[in-house]
């Protein structure tokens, strides 16, 4: 079953209990050196579930139950406890960034998550560099008496972490529903026409946003039905060169020789007539006659004369 922490952080485990579990119920697991309290996500019986491609896209057996267990239903004092660490993180993340400040290092602490039996003290912070922070350990020890882990995560992970609204208003995708951020690259926004301009194609972590992917195939489908931009073609009023087209409203823009703007129908693009479309009547091209025959180009149509 999947059960999920603090963060949206999850992880599987195993469970033999005398009742199934429900989700939303919280559970004590095994964590390391030690235990954790979190909520079942998804409870899942391995014995009759199978995996159909999606871990690994070619197992197709039974699941192997997970090696680390779920100990036992959590009882409301467990509850009770996790709440009291989650409300003492605040002021445990302000003590944490003033050690940071005071042995002068270049990265910024994110979030900080007491393990349920405080046997260990995840501090999750983002950096642009490798930072030395082995004197900050040792000092975050000695000052909280337990196991120090730093974790370095990027600056999506931490858009996931925290949450927030993005541009269109909603919570964010990778923290409402997003199982997995996948890398978003520009090409994503030339290819739909966005601006370019990053304030106006990033998210709120600064980098693109996920969302680029969703119509991006759309897209490329759409862009096939539709001459290229900047390509001169024939038409009824001569030579044009395609400015644009709007895919949604299958229009055109074309500029003719004069400089003259016009806006036509992806329909009337390819009604033209033979001698009109781009391409025609080229040197070395074969055309068909009026009876449908394939003729070759006459040996003058190769001439450099």
């Amino acid at each position: 079953m999947a059960v999920q922490f603090q963060g949206q952080r999850s992880d599987y485990y195993s469970y033999r209990g005398p009742s199934a579990l429900r989700e939303l119920e919280y559970v004590v697991v095994e964590a390391d050196r030690g235990q954790d309290v979190g909520c079942v996500a998804k409870a899942v019986d391995a014995d009759h579930h199978s995996c159909e491609g999606g871990c690994d896209h070619a197992h197709h057996g039974p699941v192997v139950p997970p090696a680390k267990r779920v100990l036992r239903r959590a009882a409301p004092v467990d509850v009770q406890r996790r709440l009291t660490l989650n409300a003492e993180e605040t002021e445990l993340r302000r003590r944490i960034r003033e050690l940071v400040r005071q042995h002068g290092l270049r990265m910024k602490v994110s979030e900080a998550e007491w393990q349920w039996d405080r046997n260990k003290l995840t501090v999750y912070f983002t950096a642009d560099k490798r930072v030395d922070f082995r004197a900050l350990v040792k000092e975050m020890a000695r000052t909280f008496k337990t196991r120090i882990e730093l974790r370095q995560i990027g600056v999506r992970d931490e858009a996931k972490r925290l949450g927030g609204l993005g541009r269109c208003g909603r919570e964010l995708c990778c923290r409402l529903w997003l199982p997995q951020v996948e890398p978003v690259t520009l090409q994503l926004a030339k290819d739909q026409g966005l601006s370019l301009n990053p304030a106006q194609i990033s998210g709120a972590c600064g980098r693109l946003m996920s969302c680029l992917h969703y119509e991006h195939e759309f897209y490329l489908q759409a862009k096939k039905r539709f001459p290229k931009v900047g390509r001169t073609i024939r038409t009824e009023l001569g030579e044009e060169v395609v400015m644009g087209w709007d895919i949604f409203r299958d229009t055109v823009a074309l500029r003719d020789e004069a400089g003259e703007v016009r806006t036509v129908s992806l329909d009337s693009v390819r009604r033209q007539p033979a001698s009109a479309r781009p391409g025609a009547d080229r040197p070395g091209r074969s055309v068909r006659g009026r009876s449908g025959d394939r003729q070759r180009p006459s040996p003058r149509d190769h001439s450099h004369d």
